[in-house]
């Protein structure tokens, strides 16, 4: 390699380094800045048209309850047809990963001895609980 090309090639490492120096005396902006939100957090209001629930996803809420010892009749608040933003169902847990596509789905609200429970559904009849 002649004198020229190494000298070229050093005066371009150096301007690369001189470029890039800056950045390295922010640090505190990174620390700073706040972490990037794959999901919307906490639960989201769901806006929908009002649907009846079916039997088989009624029969899934009524097990789930049981599975959670609440003994009580369940009484239903309202069933409302909805279209989740991602597999979160509105409801997405910190640090959980979910599908990134809209789901078509349904939120039942029941009430059990003065306590109200919160269910999503996605695409089957399997309930998820919204807990806040």
């Amino acid at each position: 390699m002649s004198r020229l090309h190494i000298a070229a090639a050093a005066f371009l490492l150096l301007s690369l380094t001189a470029c890039s120096g800056d950045s390295m005396d922010d640090s505190t902006e990174a620390s700073t800045r706040p972490p990037f939100l794959t999901t919307t957090p906490g639960p989201v209001s769901a806006s929908g048209a009002p649907t009846d629930v079916p039997p088989a996803r009624w029969d899934a809420i009524v097990a789930d309850l049981i599975a959670r010892d609440v003994t009580g009749a369940p009484e239903l608040v309202s069933a409302k047809a909805v279209t989740w933003n991602n597999g979160a169902l509105g409801c997405p847990k910190p640090g959980a990963s979910y599908t990134q596509a809209l789901v078509d789905g349904m939120r039942v609200i029941v009430r059990v001895d003065g306590e109200t429970y919160d269910y999503r559904f996605g695409s089957t009849d399997s309930p998820k609980l919204c807990e806040r």
